[in-house]
């Protein structure tokens, strides 16, 4: 089994913690990138402002326990998100989008709780159409557990499918166990990796503190106990087609499709590749 320490990341006052990519991990599935985000408590008047950037290669997966982002993107895309509802964006040959805190919010004061994830895109789909795809909180199907609930954000798992489509095989849930509640961790998942968002546990008798990411062993079925109230995330699924390369925002399995990427944003934000945003004139530039 391998822990990851995750790196706390400043974006301009909000704090993510960021636990994939990882030197010695940088998959689990088709999981490439992973970010908790806060909690945080912003004042009346401040927000979130992520600017316009691209991706290729890739889904974002925004997946929220408090607050809500307005979410614009370059297919003409604009949808809020909030608690437990799912925001799924196929980047595909390219699709650019913003995240802001809406007015309301921003206007009284707010919190934002949350996990961001990025899971790469087979080769078979890696330039396919962009796409977006909102799935309210109601549709996410939630499972009773000994001593607890889950929710299945993607694929299938404990006999429940996800409404979500992803061509490749997946799994992603949140998991919430009471005290004493016992949950253990199906081989037949795949690869699979565990991120306690807050409380205490043990897996297979050893301790699991929270803000740390576990990678389980292929083909183990230890058991997770919850020693007080737990909070956690499960990630992962088949192994990816090949190694990914990953700059900045953009994923592919050919650093070639990253150089053209790259190159397109910057001679053309709003234009050519990647289209006008709603309501938006500002931009990420291309870092050096």
């Amino acid at each position: 089994m391998l822990k990851i320490e995750g790196k706390a990341k400043d974006l301009g006052g909000f704090s993510v913690m960021r636990l994939l990519p990882h030197h010695q991990r940088r998959m689990v599935g088709p999981f490439i990138f992973f970010d908790h985000m806060g909690p945080a408590r912003f004042e009346p008047g401040m927000g979130i402002d992520v600017r316009p950037h691209p991706h290729i290669g890739l889904a974002t997966v925004t997946y929220l326990f408090e607050g809500m982002f307005r979410h614009r993107d370059s297919l003409g895309t604009v949808r809020d998100i909030g608690p437990r509802a799912v925001n799924w964006m196929t980047a595909g040959r390219g699709i650019s989008h913003s995240e802001r805190s809406p007015p309301e919010l921003r206007a009284s004061g707010h919190g934002v709780h949350g996990i961001q994830t990025w899971v790469a895109l087979p080769k078979s789909h890696e330039t396919m159409a962009p796409a977006f795809r909102h799935h309210p909180a109601g549709s996410i199907p939630s499972v009773r557990l000994d001593g607890g609930t889950a929710r299945v954000i993607a694929g299938e798992m404990w006999g429940e499918r996800s409404p979500v489509k992803f061509p490749h095989p997946i799994i992603y849930a949140e998991v919430q166990l009471q005290p004493g509640a016992t949950l253990p961790m199906e081989a037949g998942w795949g690869e699979r990796a565990l991120y306690i968002v807050s409380g205490d546990a043990t897996l297979d008798g050893e301790p699991l503190p929270e803000r740390q990411m576990w990678v389980l062993d292929d083909g183990s079925e230890p058991v997770l106990e919850a020693i007080g109230k737990v909070h956690l995330m499960i990630c992962g699924g088949a192994p990816m087609d090949g190694p990914r390369e990953i700059w900045w925002n953009l994923v592919a399995s050919d650093p070639a499709m990253i150089e053209a990427a790259k190159a397109d944003w910057k001679a053309d934000p709003f234009g050519g590749r990647w289209g006008p945003i709603p309501d938006e004139s500002e931009f990420i530039p291309l870092p050096d």
